[in-house]
């Protein structure tokens, strides 16, 4: 298994519920009967090489987020996360019970691949700006860090888009290669030493509600493998997608204190009409490019059909509660 992101990244590479925890629960659940070696990014293969890695057969699986994918296949970036799209439970449900597993792996059998979710951050951070920002024109002419359909999103307001791996962003933001840059959240962005680049750190997760990490498999060696291993390997994937979400959900609110109690970091919800204008501007790149390939349109419509209904739901479930602690 190749991977992503650097040596040491925690959840990312370590620790509970990441890809070396697949690979040690797999082997216990397997009675050592599969064994699986993991390589960082740089250790075998540069770190967004895994895709074609996988498919040619050089390794048999890696690590990553299906959006670092969107040029071979634009409908990959639906099953890492979409913007205004699915939370955590949400996105769990869709690709779980309500057909959007089914979906991805029909996308990827052509190719030779069969993926499944392996992890996630939970709501992700807008990002770190060296300036503050306080109207839709502050985006015009920014240099930002920031991957999947939300780079689309900003570039619509004039931004230039940059895809940088995780161990790049620092040193680019700190030398003001870029002027912004979105990761995960504040345990890892602290982690990579973002508050020593910027202190203008805002939120919403309009462009990232979920952040779903891909388990990428060859699938002609998926195929050998006898049944009962195939279901070790899904049930690891399963617990993994689980443990890293709640490990994610017990680290982030001390690191946020710490970076503003400690590291003069400024945190700060986006304004509305802000927002706003993201909304309006992503459905509108959504429903441009669905129109442009039945493939992701299916996939597309698909997305936005169980959003829809899950958003009722939670309408009526989630949003009275949060409102009523408020």
């Amino acid at each position: 298994m190749t991977n992503a992101y650097p040596p040491g990244a925690p959840f990312y590479t370590v620790g509970p519920g990441s890809p070396t925890d697949f690979c040690k629960k797999v082997d216990a659940m397997s009675g050592g009967r599969l064994k699986i070696q993991h390589f960082a990014a740089g250790e075998l293969i540069p770190a967004l090489e895994g895709f074609d890695a996988v498919q040619a057969g050089t390794v048999e699986m890696n690590a990553a987020n299906a959006y670092f994918w969107a040029g071979k296949l634009f409908a990959a970036q639906y099953f890492t996360t979409v913007p205004f799209g699915l939370n955590f439970q949400g996105v769990n449900a869709w690709l779980y019970h309500g057909g959007g597993l089914e979906l991805w792996q029909e996308l990827y059998k052509p190719l030779g691949l069969i993926a499944f979710p392996m992890g996630n951050t939970g709501v992700q951070m807008t990002g770190w700006f060296r300036e503050p920002i306080e109207s839709v024109e502050d985006f015009n002419g920014l240099k930002m860090r920031i991957p999947g359909l939300a780079g689309k999103v900003y570039k619509e307001l004039g931004v230039d888009v940059k895809l940088l791996p995780g161990g790049e962003i620092f040193p680019a933001l700190e030398r003001g290669v870029i002027d912004a840059a979105e990761f995960v959240g504040p345990y890892q962005d602290r982690r990579l030493g973002l508050q020593k680049a910027a202190k203008y750190y805002y939120t919403t997760g309009w462009h990232e509600p979920s952040n779903v990490t891909e388990l990428l498999i060859n699938l002609q060696t998926w195929e050998s493998l006898p049944t009962d291993l195939q279901e070790i390997v899904k049930a690891a994937a399963m617990a993994c997608n689980i443990e890293s979400h709640t490990w994610s959900e017990a680290n982030n609110a001390d690191a946020l204190d710490d970076l503003v109690k400690n590291y003069d970091v400024k945190a700060d919800v986006l304004p509305a009409e802000i927002v706003s204008k993201m909304r309006e501007i992503t459905f509108d790149v959504l429903e441009a490019e669905a129109a442009k390939d039945p493939q992701t349109k299916k996939v597309h419509d698909a997305f936005m059909a169980f959003r829809d209904k899950h958003r009722a739901w939670a309408t009526i479930s989630e949003k009275p509660y949060h409102e009523y602690l408020s």
